[in-house]
């Protein structure tokens, strides 16, 4: 016998399908959101490709977990007509990555939540020990405290360090300005220091500037890149990253992009690969305060006795003459790049940032002078625009997994 087909057996496959696909669809839409690229729900439909009821239950879910917050009465901007959509916040109470960065004068331990806002930061010690496993161990601490103190839950811990990073042993090859041994296994060190000090979650590790990279392509000045190129000297050397079509390029072992050893100085002095003249001891800071006639102090940073001295004595001749020639010496670097690399966008942070505030137009000439992409418009040059860049590219690290899986990292 034929009967009539039950019309609420259709409503449950749609209604199993919308589910499937809204939780399909949840990594994107965080991402999204984390990232600030979906403020509105209407927004986040757009971008998803779903219907908006879809939209409403991936946000609604992603609201449950704790990730992010709706605003379903927000106020209308002035002259608007019609309900305005609801609005799409992170969530500033939610979750945080542990967060800690590495480098010749000390280290730093942070709390990032999501939108790679930074909660909770302390700095560390002034004088970092040739054993990685006591640094690792007491920056971890400090990241263990402030979670103590906020009370957050942690989804993970990322680390930043002055090194290439060989994948996928997470080694770091060359530490050059930590007295630490060549091929110390920082990630699992790392690793060994979170799971002992009671934080949960996976641990990584990575190149310092590559996580700038990462970071300011977020949710910096490389937002809206494809090609986004990336140099900056911290505290000593440079360094160098790429963003290739939205993601991090780090080549087949992680080793992409070790710009510091580009020559634009032949007759300069030895660096420690082995050659002469190399961006790494050409534009860093110490590089910066020989040119200029001074002798290093004790009391601050490299990087910010550089920095202070282009801001508070840019008029003194000798300050002038270093910066005009460190500029030459990077925008040389940086022409060489733009003629392999082709990016839509080069971004400058440390010491770099503060050459291209003393004189652009210098730095862009030079750039343009040398490059093929000068004569056809040339290549914006801008600074970076996230403080502590490396730490919050160090939490993107820890917040991938649940950018990906939301659903299974809550879990």
């Amino acid at each position: 016998m034929t009967g009539k087909a039950d019309p609420r057996a259709g409503e449950g496959t749609t209604s199993r399908t919308r589910l499937d696909r809204g939780r399909g669809a949840l990594g994107p839409a965080l991402e999204l959101v984390h990232t600030g690229r979906a403020p509105t729900r209407a927004v986040l439909t757009a971008e998803l490709g779903v219907t908006r009821a879809t939209a409403g239950a991936v946000a609604a879910e992603l609201e449950a977990l704790g990730l992010i917050r709706v605003d379903a009465r927000p106020g209308a901007a002035a002259g608007s007509q019609g309900r305005p959509s609801h609005r799409l916040t992170v969530a500033e109470d939610g979750p945080v990555a542990l967060a800690a960065q590495v480098h010749s004068d000390g280290f730093r331990a942070a709390l990032v939540g999501l939108g790679g806002r930074i909660v909770a930061t302390a700095p560390g010690c002034e004088v970092v020990d040739a054993d990685p496993a006591k640094v690792l161990g007491s920056v971890v601490e400090t990241g263990a405290e402030l979670l103590r103190e906020t009370g957050r839950r942690c989804v993970g811990a990322g680390l930043a360090v002055p090194s290439a990073v060989a994948e996928p042993e997470g080694l770091a090859l060359n530490p050059l300005h930590l007295a630490w041994p060549a091929g110390a296994p920082v990630r699992r060190i790392f690793a060994e220091q979170v799971r002992a000090a009671g934080i949960e979650g996976p641990a990584f590790a990575a190149n310092d500037v590559n996580l700038a990279a990462l970071a300011e392509h977020r949710h910096g000045a490389g937002r809206g890149a494809r090609d986004l190129l990336c140099v900056a000297t911290g505290h000593r050397g440079v360094g160098g990253a790429l963003v290739l079509d939205g993601r991090l390029h780090s080549g087949s072992s992680g080793l992409a992009l070790e710009v510091g050893h580009l020559t634009v100085n032949p007759e300069g002095g030895p660096c420690h690969c082995g050659s002469r003249g190399c961006l790494d001891v050409e534009t860093d800071p110490l590089a910066f305060l020989t040119a200029a006639g001074r002798e290093p102090g004790p009391e601050v940073s490299l990087l910010q006795q550089s920095n202070d001295l282009i801001r508070d004595h840019y008029t003194d001749p000798a300050v002038r003459t270093a910066t005009e020639t460190l500029i030459d010496r990077l925008g040389l670097g940086l022409a060489g790049l733009v003629n392999i690399l082709n990016p839509d966008r080069i971004i400058l942070g440390g010491l770099h940032r503060s050459l291209l505030d003393a004189d652009a137009e210098r730095l862009r000439a030079v750039v343009a002078d040398r490059s093929l992409w000068g004569q056809s418009g040339g290549v914006p040059i801008l600074p970076c625009g996230l403080d502590h860049n490396s730490l919050v590219g160090a939490a993107e690290l820890a917040w991938q997994p649940v950018l990906d899986d939301p659903l299974g990292a809550s879990a």
